[in-house]
Parts: structure tokens; sequence; C-alpha cells
């Protein structure tokens, strides 16, 4: 309880940490001894041993990552209360909302625990730190300011080579100390400043003070920056700097909608809201288009930022310049086609025959169709003929499910895109690139495909281009189509099959915008249910019936969470939590709960939408390359590898029973569960999506109106404004005049 309570006024402590306490990812608390440095000895003293500090931080917003050893000034409101340590009972001083400041030690004493206690100084013990205390003094921070041989031969003297680079590996978090401690006092994060330093290095607050806004381009948003910039370095509201910085914010909030080029009129409204000027509206175009942050188009008056155009007309000189190759018709080909087919089982339809024809003699070429068409039939054929004639074949997928699945389908190696994208460069004659559930690859994915591969290494393009578009911005797919100039062959006869689910046929009305007429069907069940708590109540009844084989799909991340907490309460009310140390961390996820990782972490080889089961909470010590890690917990995921749970990754991992579509497309299960509710996503693309997720059952759960309405509103994907098959019909018309790429590139618009 407090006893105390302080007067108001800031007070200031610097202290020695000694422990470092997290209740979740991004809040806790230091601990730590008060200090001082005593005049007469020159050393640093413990101030009272009566008493302790503690600081409670949001750890995102800390000039560099605490460690026990640092030394710490704190600047805030104290409280002071009673708390008990082991068997004792000691006041402890308390600062919430604090100013915090990391030191460097700056006497000997302090030096030497400073070193020794800090797991960054590998291999350097107290000898060594006193050594090198006694020769450079203060000199020593300004030695490891800048590694260079010079410096280094001035350490050699008393250290080893491994040492010394442990030396400046280990001080390399504290060398802009001083930008980081103002940069935390004025609420930059601490990811933006650690981005900032990687790239501007000791000449960070110069780069800030030249043009505060940078600070956008590394993840603070254009409010912060303006505030920032406006109250710290006075900058004028008709600044050029400021305008080009809303110019950038404007475009990129479109193409946060998916939008590649944007319109006169929603550029000008997006103006207003962020400077609410229209002089200056005008002024910042005028002084955007003069710094090249975006290209006009006076043709069809649209505005592309300048990097989305570039992303454009990378991919579309490679497509273009692919497409032309359409002659690889030869008794060779032929030959192959006419083996690989003669190992199926059944024969190809003449649509099937054709899809397999215009793959294997088109430089780039796409595959589309829904349910049921037989996609997987052909791409086997063809890559069995693509095989044949001694071509290797790199097959990828977005996620790692649809990676999986692929493999086990196609019966040749495939790989996730990011895994594809970590790898060798792929060059040469006869290497051909297939992207399954291409409709989920956006602009800046196959900008990084197109660029990690060389010239003539052919590109296959399989999926249904109805589906939903990508979460990024542009629509490869759909854009690869509708240019006229990619070959496609489309595949639109659904083959009923064995066991008579309905769903293809199902999917197929529901793409045409066709209500069906039974909205029960085969293994197709519609549950009416009106009301929202009944919706959850329902997905949750419906789950429990079949739970390793179910997942619910739902429209609004409120759903998904609903659903997600009522099936875990039912199912795994007792799993036990993941804890830190002695205390539960604040996630939901629970031991043998089914999860999923929300964002992509190369670190850890997982990525936005993989599955997996939380098997243990049981803290694990493994050593690494890093020296000794601690674990929180292991994940299962799809393929049967494990992922260990340390503090990096926990937030990344959420409830999996229930999951938004976007984190589902390129997964499918044995049973789908739809849960129906009102939402701005919910369209045609949506619902059809969703009901081809599953592989034998679908239920469907909610309003009949709601129903119908999701298949009768057209697609969001035909409202995006992209520039693609303009360009490549473009670069087509280019590399048949005979310009090479660097002519075709020099003329975008």
């Amino acid at each position: 309880m407090k006893t105390k309570p302080t007067n108001r006024p800031l007070e200031t402590e610097v202290f020695r940490v000694t422990s470092i306490y997290r209740n979740s990812r991004r809040y806790g608390f230091l601990n730590g001894m008060p200090i001082y440095v005593d005049e007469d000895s020159k050393n640093v003293k413990a101030k009272d041993a009566t008493y302790r500090v503690s600081v409670g931080i949001n750890f995102d917003k800390l000039p560099v990552e605490p460690s026990v050893g640092q030394h710490w000034k704190v600047t805030g409101v104290k409280d002071i209360k009673n708390v008990d340590v082991g068997d004792y009972n000691i006041l402890e001083h308390t600062y919430s909302n604090a100013v915090l400041e990391c030191s460097m030690p700056m006497t000997s004493e302090a030096f030497v625990a400073f070193i020794a206690t800090q797991k960054d100084f590998k291999g350097i013990g107290e000898k060594k730190a006193k050594a090198l205390w006694f020769r450079f003094q203060h000199g020593l921070y300004e030695l490891l300011e800048d590694d260079n041989e010079y410096n280094r031969k001035q350490l050699a003297d008393e250290l080893t080579e491994n040492a010394i680079n442990s030396l400046y590996a280990g001080y390399e978090k504290y060398a802009n100390l001083k930008s980081a401690n103002w940069m935390s006092k004025h609420n930059i994060p601490f990811d933006v400043q650690q981005r900032l330093f990687k790239y501007h290095g000791n000449k960070t607050m110069d780069a800030i003070k030249n043009d505060p806004y940078r600070l956008m381009t590394f993840g603070l948003s254009f409010d912060a920056a303006d505030e920032l910039a406006k109250d710290k370095f006075f900058v004028l509201p008709a600044d050029e700097r400021r305008l080009v910085a809303a110019v950038e914010t404007s475009l990129q909030k479109e193409v946060g909608k998916g939008h590649t080029c944007i319109d006169m009129k929603t550029l000008r409204k997006r103006l207003n809201e962020v400077l609410d000027d229209v002089q200056l509206v005008d002024l910042a175009l005028k002084t955007g288009a003069d710094k090249t942050r975006f290209t006009f188009n006076s043709e069809i008056n649209t505005y592309h930022p300048t990097g989305q155009l570039m992303m454009e007309a990378v991919v579309a000189m490679r497509f273009a310049s692919l497409a032309k190759h359409d002659d690889f018709d030869d008794e060779a080909m032929n030959k192959a086609f006419w083996e690989a087919k003669s190992e199926l089982s059944y024969d190809l339809t003449s649509k099937q025959c054709e899809a397999v024809m215009t793959a294997l003699n088109n430089g780039v070429a796409c595959i589309t169709g829904g349910a049921g068409t037989g996609k997987t039939t052909v791409l086997r054929t063809a890559l069995k003929s693509f095989y044949l004639l001694g071509y290797t074949i790199h097959g990828m997928a977005l996620s790692g499910r649809a990676a999986m699945r692929m493999r086990e389908s196609i019966g040749f190696d495939t790989k996730t895109i990011a895994a594809f994208l970590r790898g060798k460069v792929v060059s040469g004659e006869k290497q051909l690139l297939v992207i399954d559930e291409a409709s989920m690859v956006d602009l800046p994915l196959m900008y990084q495909i197109i660029t990690h591969i060389t010239p003539e290494v052919r590109i296959l393009l399989v999926g249904d281009p109805n589906q939903l578009p990508p979460i990024g911005a542009g629509r490869i797919l759909a854009d690869a189509i509708a240019s006229g100039i990619i070959a496609n062959t489309t595949l639109d006869i659904v083959k009923r099959q064995e066991g008579l689910s309905g769903i293809p046929e199902y999917s197929s009305l529901i793409n045409q915008g066709i209500v069906p007429p039974e909205l029960s069907v085969g293994a197709i069940t519609f549950h009416e249910i009106c009301n929202r708590n009944e919706i959850v109540e329902t997905c949750r009844v419906l789950f429990e019936e079949s739970p390793d084989n179910s997942r619910v799909m739902a429209p609004t991340k409120k759903l998904v969470e609903r659903v997600n907490e009522e099936i875990q309460l039912a199912i795994n009310k007792g799993g036990e939590p993941i804890k830190f140390g002695f205390e539960e961390w604040h996630t939901q996820v629970r031991q043998g709960d089914q999860v999923l990782f929300t964002k992509n972490d190369y670190n850890h080889d997982v990525q936005n939408g993989l599955l997996g089961v939380l098997i243990s909470t049981e803290k694990i010590e493994l050593t690494t390359e890093n020296g000794l890690e601690e674990y929180m917990g292991v994940i299962k995921v799809d393929g049967g590898r494990s992922v260990f749970v340390d503090i990096d990754i926990i937030d990344q991992v959420k409830l999996g029973y229930a999951m938004s579509l976007h984190r589902g497309q390129g997964s499918q299960f044995p049973r789908v569960i739809i849960a129906l509710d009102k939402a701005r996503n919910l369209d045609r693309a949506w619902f059809y999506t969703a009901v081809t997720r599953a592989e034998a059952e679908v239920h469907i759960v909610g309003r009949k109106d709601v129903l119908e309405q999701a298949i009768t509103n057209p697609p969001h994907t035909s409202l995006r404004n992209t520039y693609l098959p303009s360009l490549i019909r473009k670069y087509r018309d280019q590399v048949n005049s005979g310009q090479g790429d660097e002519g075709c590139i020099g003329s975008v618009v």
C-alpha cells in the first residue's frame, strides 16, 4: 500500500538497473539501486540501501534496450510505498509516465561493473575492463565511436581480436545514446530510432534537423512528425518539406487501400484532409511534382506514386518481354505433353489440353479457374511436361499451408515465396517459376520476385482472379489477364466431384452473382441466425462437433475475436497460460490452443497466417549462436516443425480457431464455418473465397438477407485503380518495335 505520497513537483534520481520486469511485450518496470558519484573518490556509490527505484516503462519508447547494470536517470512525479523483498520490507520510489535517459558509466568502478554485467560484451571480464579504463579513461568512448584500424591497434595492447570484436559489437547499441535520449524525450518510438540509426548512423540528428519529416520514412506518422517539426524546428505551414510530406502521406493512404494510381479528385481530397488549406493543396501538388514524389498522367488524369510506378514498370517490362516468346511449340514439346498426359488415368478435356499447351508455348502464362474446374490436374500435367523437357521447376505459394498443399498435388518440391526470396537468384535457361494462389500476390511482392530471377526465366501464374485481392497494393493476376497480352486459359467447367459436396457448383453460382436456389445443398448447410450473439454461439457449437477439422472465417476483427474467445472457453478453458518468470503473460493463448501468427518474422521463419498448436508453455533454455536463449513455449506449426516462442514473437501469436479471410486465403480446411455479419468488406469475392476454403463441408451462419447481399454486391477488387495492364500493353508494343528494356523503362507514362 502507498504510505507517503510526495509533492507533485518533478523529481530526478539516478539508478543502476538490478532487475527488469515485463508484464507484456510492451510494458513493464525497471528496478534499480539509487546511485551517485562520490566527489572525493570519483566512484559511483549506492545512495541509500533502504530503498529502491522502480519505473513503469513502455519498452518501445526507451532510447536503448534495457539490461542489468545500465545507469538511468529518471525525472517525474515520485510516489513512495512499502514492498516486501525476500524477508525484508523496504521503501520503493515509484515513477510512472516519467522521462528516462540512459547514460554511459563515467567512473572506473561503474565502467567495470557495466562491462562485467552486460551480456553484450562477451569475453570481457572485470580484469580486462579495469585495464581498459586505467589506460584510456573517458577517451575509451571516443575509440569506440569509430571502428577503424587505428583504434583497433590501440585496443590490441589490452585485448585479443575476439575481445575487440565483442567490445565494438556490445557498444554498438550505445553509440548514439545522446541522440536516442533526445528522441525518446520527444516520443519517437524505439523501433523508429533503430531504423534511423541503421541508415544514418552518427549523422541521425543532422538528418532529422535537415528534414524532420524524414522520420515518416522510418515509421513515424505525418501528424507526429508534423508536431515535432513545428514545435522543435519551427517549420512553417508552407515549408517545402512539409508539403512534400503531406503529398507522401496522402498518396500512401490510397496505396494502403490497394490502389497503385490515384485520380486527381481523390488526391486533392486527401491533401485537404492533411493540410486543411486549399492554397496549400495547390502548392503541395506543384511541389510534389517538382520533387518527383509522383508522376502525373495527363491522358487519364491520374497521379502515380513514384515507388509504385517504378515497380509496375519493372513487372510490366518483364511480362511484356516474356510474352513476346510464344513460339516454343516444337516436336519435343508435343512429345513431352503426350507422355505426361498418357500417365493420367482419365482423359483431359479440350479446355484442359489448351491450358497445358498455352503454358508450354508461352514465356509467361496464366492458368485460372474456380473450385472444381481442374486447375490442379492441368498444373500437374503441365509441370510434368516441363520436367520431361529438362526444366527446373520452382514452385511456390504465399502461405506455408498453400505451399505444402501445392507440393502434395503436383509432386514437385515447393516453398513459400518468402523462402524463395531468401535463396539464391534464379538464372539460366530452362528455369520455370510457378506461383500458385497468384491472386494473393501484390505488386511489391511480384516486384521482388521479378528482381530475384533473370530475364530468361519463364513464369506461370496459377489462381482464381475472382477471389479476394491481395492485402497490399495491386492485383497482379487480374491485371495480367486484363492486359490482353499475357496468355491465359480460364477453366470454367465445373467437374462434379466424388461425394457430391456441391461446393464447386455453389461457388460457381456465387461467382456469377446468383443466389443459389437452395441455400442448403449437399455438404453445404445454411443456419439462419439473426442475432450476433447467437451467430457466435452457433459457430462454437458447430466447431465443437469436429474441432480438428474445422476453422471459422469471419469478416470483422471483432467477430473473429469473439468466436475465438467462445471456442477457447468451451474446449480449452483449463489450458496452461504462457508465463514470463512467475507471472502470467498478458496473452490469450494457452497450451493446447490452435493458434496463428499475425506477422512475417524471418528470424523465426514464420509468415502471416501460419497455423499451429501451442503444445508447451514450459520454460525452455537452448544454446544458440547468440548464446543461451530463454523460450516461453513451443508451437508445432503446419508441416510438423517446432517454433520456439520468445518475447520477440509472442505478441504475433493469436488464437486460431477463427480467423479473418485474408489470413485463411491460400489455405484449405476439411470443414469451414462462415460467420456472416454485416461488414464493409463483405462482398461477392469475400463470400466466394470463404466457401472455396472448404475441402468437404461448409456451414454458413447468419441472416439470409446478409448472405444475399454478399452474393449480389460486386467485388471491391474491381474498384482498385492500377496501371499495370496499360503498361504491359505499352511495353509489348515497344518490345515488338525493337526497343530494349532501357527505352521502355524510360517512358513510363
